[in-house]
Parts: C-alpha cells; structure tokens; sequence
C-alpha cells in the first residue's frame, strides 16, 4: 500500500516526514523530485522550453526567476507546467519503489489517485504565519499571502484519512505510532 503526506505551507509536513525515517520509513519528497527532474530530465526540459521559450534553459540550467515570471502571469500558464511537471513527478514516484510520498499539493495535482491513505499534517493559522515568516524571512503579508494561494487547511483534512496535528504541544512521535498502527490494522482488513 502507498501513502501520502499532504498539508499547508507551514505546517510542518517535512519535519514529520524526518520523524517518519526513524520508523525505517524513506518518503518521495515531490517538490525535490520536480527541481531535479527540471534540472535533468532532458524531455521535460524539452516540453517546458516548448512552454515557455527556450530562454528558459540558458546554457542548460534551469532559469528559476523566469519560470516564476511564466508561472505568475496566469493561471493557465501555472496549468501548462503543471501538465508537464506533474505527469513526471508521478511516474517519477511509481519508479522509485518507495511507497510513502510528500507533497504539498497532492490533491491540486492529483496525486492522490496514486496512493491508499492520506496523512494530513496541520498547524494553527499563527503558528503556520509564523514558521514561514522565520523560516523564509519574509513579510507577514508575504507569508499570508502564500497560505491563502492553497487549498485550505480544513479542505485538505477533510480529504485525508489522518490528520496529525504539528502545534507545538501534542507529541508528534505519539500521533505518528498511532497513525502507523492504524495504517498498519487497515493494511491487514484490505488483505
């Protein structure tokens, strides 16, 4: 079986992701996954330069603020690089042999239908302003700005099958074991 960790900017997605390694779990971190594959994928890098201009791989290297620039002037070109990135970041997935993955936008990018269970990892609003703030060092303006550009909080939480919450005062690794044992019973009833 395959899973998915999904959640907001800020939430904390990745840190429970390190908790999970102690677990013996390995998870696909797709946002990795799509720089590296950008950065060497030749036939993405065809597509994209399709897309967007050949100017947009100087001398073979990926020029990130001019994919921004593409990215923010609409939302159909965010749709176009989406159906070329997404498509090999999935297979990509289903390549690797692992079978937890991370993703921010698991369900913006349908991700979801390659996989059993979802996790959701959830934060206070505050809390989530915060980490991005420090963690990026950016405005407070900025921060919210980027929140409010996802799916909300509560939308993914109730797509998901778990929800562990990242505030600060439950114990993760207890919200983790008791996720895993109940993945682990659901396991056993679909065999």
């Amino acid at each position: 079986m395959k899973y998915a960790i999904t959640g907001g900017i800020g939430t904390g997605k990745s840190y429970v992701c390190s908790l999970l390694r102690e677990y013996g779990i390995e998870v696909y971190d797709c946002d990795k996954a799509a720089k590296r594959l950008m950065a060497t994928d030749r036939n993405l890098q065809e597509r994209l330069s399709q897309a967007v201009g050949q100017e947009v791989f100087p001398q073979g290297k990926l020029d990130k603020a001019l994919l921004a620039h593409f990215l923010l002037a609409s939302p159909e070109n965010n749709g176009i690089v989406n159906s070329i990135v997404h498509p090999a970041v999935a297979c990509d997935f289903q390549l690797s042999g692992k079978t937890w993955m991370e993703s921010a936008i698991l369900f913006e990018a349908h991700f979801e239908k390659y996989v059993d269970g979802i996790v959701c990892v959830s934060a206070p609003y505050e809390t989530r302003v915060e980490r991005i703030m420090k963690r990026d060092n950016i405005s407070r303006e900025r921060a919210v700005e980027w929140i409010e550009r996802q799916m909300s909080q509560e939308e993914k939480e109730r797509r998901s099958h778990h929800v562990i919450t990242n505030d600060g005062k439950k114990p993760l690794k207890e919200q983790i074991e008791k996720m895993l044992h109940s993945l682990k019973q659901r396991e056993g009833s679909n065999e």
